[in-house]
């Protein structure tokens, strides 16, 4: 492995345990709460409800969030078994405290999923409604870090590939 993947590496690992150290208990239930929100019933519910007008204002943004969430869902299953990137095995005393859908880490669905929705939403939105939607997204993306499911690198792996996978949407007409 080369020097500059096992530095990436260590900072992840490094970055992750600096994130679970600043568990509380009141914490622990508000990331588990925020974690759910792009879990597949909830995120894939929300891109239809959108697409089919539930707000007729953003159905278009609600279709392109659709077709975001479906094509970058199948390109973290393909990368998940193409890396497979072990989850974050903690230290003594640390737990993940949510359970998880499968053993791989990188890059993470959830992160994926809320970005996937919330980026499209945003972009029709405008200032300052965009910013608490993406924020809502951060925070999913935050809580798979405090919860001890991925490394803060599948986090940010995820939202980007959200974004290329939008920019690919809009790209072809979407």
């Amino acid at each position: 492995m080369s020097t500059w993947i096992v530095r990436i590496m260590d900072y992840d690992e490094r970055l992750l345990r600096a994130v679970i150290l600043q568990r509380r208990p009141v914490l622990d239930r508000v990331m588990r709460a925020v974690t759910h929100l792009a879990d597949w019933p909830v995120s894939v519910t929300l891109a239809l409800a959108l697409s089919f007008g539930a707000v007729p204002s953003l159905q278009g943004a609600g279709q392109r969030a659709a077709l975001t969430l479906l094509s970058a869902h199948l390109l973290v299953e393909v990368l998940k078994r193409v890396f497979s990137r072990e989850r974050p095995q903690l230290g003594t005393g640390m737990a993940w405290l949510v359970t998880v859908p499968d053993r791989f880490s990188f890059p993470s669905g959830h992160a994926t999923a809320a970005m996937s929705i919330a980026a499209p939403v945003a972009l029709a939105l405008g200032w300052p409604w965009s910013l608490a939607v993406v924020g809502v997204a951060v925070a999913v993306g935050i809580s798979r870090c405090y919860l001890g499911v991925h490394y803060p690198g599948d986090v940010a792996a995820g939202w980007a590939l959200s974004l290329l996978t939008l920019a690919g949407v809009v790209a072809v007409g979407g």
